[in-house]
């Protein structure tokens, strides 16, 4: 697989400083390093994707603790830094001017239960929104995307299933799983956010997809 012309496909035609959204691969935020930068930030994306997967979580939007600095769903500074996720170099240097990594509990939650379950090396992270919605001025907020925004997402989602053609596609939440629908895919399961106490269903959903997909 060639992941650069992957990351093209899933970012090249994203919108860029568009009011109230904000590209992680295009756009510069003011707390990241410059080392973290829009570039930095697709070579991450490349090794990400460079694997056989089994499953695709799927979630909403990016959040400002995380994809917004990482460029990967589901992830943020903290399991960076950690060494936590597969294919990333281990103890990566800091990406973010702020005193101590920015950390996501989503994020914290999810890869626990990733690597639990033994998937992690096994998982491509996206969302239907594979940018960060913020109230207008404030970028350190987050808030749920607009139809018209979603529809930024509805290309990219289709490339990636496209290239990971025998992955079980998992919707994590609501609007994830409304963004496949719209494209006429019925995800293996819809389950539960973790955040806002949901960790708990997250895992046992996750748990049960694992079980299906080990069944086969």
């Amino acid at each position: 697989m060639n992941t650069k012309r992957l990351v093209e496909a899933l970012v090249g035609g994203l919108p860029t400083a568009a009011p109230g959204l904000f590209n992680p691969w295009a756009d510069v935020c003011a707390e990241d390093l410059a080392a973290n930068g829009p570039d930095a930030k697709r070579a991450r994306l490349a090794r990400h994707l460079d694997c056989e997967a089994e499953f695709i979580l799927c979630g909403e939007a990016a959040g400002w603790q995380g994809m917004r600095h990482t460029g990967l769903a589901f992830t943020s500074e903290r399991q960076l830094v950690q060494g936590t996720v597969p294919r990333l170099e281990a103890g990566t240097a800091r990406l973010t001017t702020r005193d101590k990594p920015f950390t996501e509990p989503s994020a914290t939650l999810v890869w626990r239960s990733l690597h639990a379950l033994g998937i992690a090396d096994r998982v491509v992270m996206w969302n239907a929104l594979p940018m960060h919605p913020f109230v207008a001025g404030v970028p350190r907020t987050n808030r749920t995307p607009t139809d018209n925004e979603l529809a930024h997402g509805r290309r990219p989602l289709q490339a990636l299933l496209a290239a990971y053609p025998r992955a079980t596609v998992i919707a994590v939440g609501k609007k994830a799983a409304e963004q496949l629908t719209r494209l006429g895919v019925t995800p293996a399961a819809a389950i539960r956010h973790p955040a806002n106490g949901g960790a708990l269903a997250f895992a046992q959903g996750m748990e049960a997809c694992v079980k299906v997909r080990r069944a086969r």
